[in-house]
Formats: structure tokens, sequence, C-alpha cells
């Protein structure tokens, strides 16, 4: 079912950092080709506002909700109508997620350069965001809550979230978002909530959305956070620059470095949980071990035949995004899973918060056989809105970092300023620039 990438001998010495991304197994994922498809829904948006939005819901989501924005009264019915079980456990989530957010939160910093010179970083809030969360083969109310509490802890005035309209929700739920996405809204404190899903409500958040009699129903955002399909990710593309966005999210992926020590059926049931959301997702393992590689193999045909989505299981398994990696060494490991740079990287070796230690590129990662990814997803503290497509060699995940802009503020006195003057002047002469010296000097013109 699953593939083998054999590295060991002379494979991985000759590979040099570029070769050996390029050779580990990764999905297609083409945004350059969805931006054909996505350009014209979001002209359609910029122009039509919300009856096209409606009308893209009815086409793509094959639902057309009473109204754009889901009245409040929607939001309470879905409070009251969650299982208890589901509502105690989101509240968990939210607990534990804002526990490690709040820590996250900048302090201003100033720095006294000279007397009478003082450089601040004032940390600010993005006035306000957009936060997509998807509902296409799954429900992601934890989602709701890994977007929403960074973005609160950060003190954003407002935020708005989407989420696409369900052509099976029946009664008062039916064209709105799952009941259960709606549910996690309410609980966080969120009422401004759109029954829009894919490329058309990144183009909602970026451009806003009136009635046809001129009523603004979405005012336009200067953030949009949050995963997606292919078109959720070309959409954000090309809009970059109209609003910032946290990134272009692709399929999600599991990288997990093991040795001998690491019990195989675990490994198998991490890979499965991970392989169920999409038939692109991706599963990993990196190991030095011909034999825990076999024992998984078997784990792996066993487990994916009895799980719910055994067809989807399989096929993400074996695609070309899935496979067994075998090194010679944990040394070796190391080197393959930061180049390969996984949204999520498990650690299942001896030792293994010191081999954790030695990782540079990875969304997160989970320590020992009791930290698995689904832990992350849920009820960990941490975020899971990750980098993915091998970008964690370069971005972070979702945090209140994100939702922050650090601005400098310079604050010199007229003595601190004619000290550093003729530097000033130095520097600019040197880059032929000599009105920049100028503006120094005439604030002098006795000197």
């Amino acid at each position: 079912m699953i593939s083998r990438l054999d590295l060991r001998g002379t494979a991985l010495s000759s590979l040099d950092a570029r070769g050996l991304r390029d050779a580990l197994p990764r999905a297609e994922f083409d945004v350059d080709a969805a931006l054909d498809v996505v350009r014209p829904l979001c002209a359609d948006v910029q122009a039509r506002g919300v009856q096209a939005l409606l009308e893209l819901g009815e086409r793509f989501d094959g639902a057309r909700p009473t109204s754009l924005r889901v009245p409040r009264e929607v939001l309470r019915a879905a409070v009251e109508q969650l299982d208890p079980a589901i509502r105690g456990a989101l509240l968990e989530s939210i607990r534990r997620a804002r526990l490690v957010h709040a820590d996250q939160r900048r302090t201003d910093t100033s720095t006294t350069v000279t007397d009478g010179g003082v450089v601040t970083e004032r940390w600010v809030p993005v006035d306000r965001v957009g936060l997509y969360v998807p509902g296409g083969i799954a429900v992601y109310p934890s989602s709701v809550v890994m977007n929403v509490v960074p973005a609160q802890a950060a003190e954003v005035p407002s935020l708005a979230v989407a989420s696409p309209p369900q052509s099976t929700n029946t009664g008062v739920f039916h064209g709105y978002p799952h009941p259960t996405i709606l549910a996690a809204c309410e609980l966080l404190g969120v009422d401004e909530v759109y029954a829009v899903g894919g490329a058309q409500a990144v183009a909602m958040f970026a451009y806003g959305a009136s009635d046809e009699d001129g009523t603004t129903v979405c005012e336009p955002v200067t953030l949009v956070t949050g995963p997606g399909n292919i078109y959720v990710a070309a959409a954000k593309r090309l809009l970059k620059g109209l609003i910032g966005i946290d990134a272009e999210a692709g399929p999600t992926e599991i990288a997990i470095l093991a040795d001998d020590a690491a019990d195989a059926d675990l490994v198998a049931a991490d890979m499965i949980s991970q392989a169920e959301h999409d038939e692109l997702a991706a599963a990993v393992l990196v190991t030095d071990s011909p034999e825990l590689a076999e024992q998984v193999e078997r784990a792996l045909d066993t487990r994916a035949g009895a799980t719910r989505h055994a067809v989807r299981v399989k096929t993400a398994l074996g695609g070309r995004q899935s496979g067994i990696v075998l090194v010679d060494s944990l040394d070796d490991g190391i080197r393959v899973v930061d180049a390969y740079a996984a949204e999520h990287l498990e650690i299942q070796t001896r030792d293994a918060a010191a081999v954790a230690a030695r990782i540079r590129n990875a969304g997160a990662i989970f320590v020992g056989a009791y930290a698995p990814v689904s832990l992350g997803d849920y009820c960990a503290g941490s975020n899971h809105v990750l980098p993915t497509g091998g970008c964690a060699c370069h971005s972070s995940g979702l945090s209140v970092q994100s939702f922050l802009r650090g601005i400098h503020v310079v604050d010199y006195s007229r003595e601190a300023l004619q000290e550093v003057a003729a530097q000033v002047v130095t520097l600019a002469n040197a880059e032929d620039l000599p009105a920049h010296g100028e503006a120094v000097t005439a604030r002098f013109p006795d000197a």
C-alpha cells in the first residue's frame, strides 16, 4: 500500500539539501493552476457582492442560506442543541489554547540609543481579521478555536468567521455552516459569522460585500487566516497585498522519526490519523530500523482496512505524497526530517526529547509516544494551523504574533539628532542622496 524510499548507503550522502527535499514524498499542489479558476470568482464577488456570494454558495456547496450573515439566534440555538460531551470538549480545548496563547502576547520594548534618543517597538494588533474555517468532507470546530483564540489574545478589535454553507443541515440551520462550527463561534463570543466557503470567502473578506441596494453586509478585513483547499490557497495568493495572509495552506502532512524502540502499531495509528483528512494527505515514516518499517507496513494494512474512511486513507497512504524512508542512522533521519520540514513531526525514539531539541524545521514537534498529533489538533493548547508543503523551514504556525504588527517609534531630541548629524550626512552623500542629509542640516542653520 505504501511506498518505500531507501536512502541507506551512499544514496543520502549523494544528495544536497535541495536534492534531498526533491527526493522525498510530497503531494502535488499546483496553486498557480488554481488561480485561473478563482480569478473570475473573486472578480464576481468584487463586482456583485452578496448576490454573487449567494449564487456561488449554491453552485459549489449546494446551499443558499436565508442570509449571508448567520443570525444571532441561530448561533445561540447551535449551543443549546450541542451535545454536552462536545460542548465540554470544546470548552476544554478553548481553555488550554487560551493558556498557551496568553503567554505569547508581546510587550513593547524601548531602547535608549543615546541621551535624548529612544527607539520603541510597539506591538499593535491588526484592525480587523477574517478567519476561515473549512467545511468540506469533515467538520472543523477545532479550527474555529485555533483561529479565534490567538486573535482574541492579540486583542484584535474586530473579527469575523466564514465557513461553507451546508446543504445537509435541516431546520433552523439549513444553508448555514455546520451547527458544531456555529456553536464553537458562540462559545468563543464570536457573533459575526458568514455562510461563505472557498475562494469566494477570501474575496468577501478582501473586498467586503454589499447588497444590491448598497447596504454593507460584510466590511473588508486587513488579514485573512485559516486553512482551506487549493482554491482557498489560490485566492489568498491572488489577493495578497490587498489583504495580509497567514499562509497558503496545502494538504496536511505528518512525518514520524522513529527507531526500533517505537511501537509499530502506534506509528501506524498516527499515520492513518492524518491520512483520513484528505486523499492528498501525506504520511511519512523515517526510520533506521528495517524491522520497524516492516511492522508498520503490516499494521497499516490492518488498521487502514478497519477504519471508517478506509478508501480515503488507503488512497492517501498509496499516493506519491506518502512513504517509508529508510536511513542508516538517527543522525541521517534528523537530516531527512529537517529537509522535509513537516507540518507535524512526531519523534518516537529513545531519548525523544533530546532528539526533538535537535530538529530545526517543523511546524510543530510531538515528543514521545504520548504526544500524538491528534492531541495537538484538539487539546494540547498548541495551535494546529501550521505551515505545510515544506514551508516550515521558513514559516511558523498561527500564533498571537500572527495578528500583531511591530511599529518602531523614533523619539530624538534636538541634541540627540545634532550628535549624529554628521554621520547621517556622510551616509546620505555616500548613497548619492544629498537631500537626505539636507533634511538634517536644515534643522541646524547656524551650525
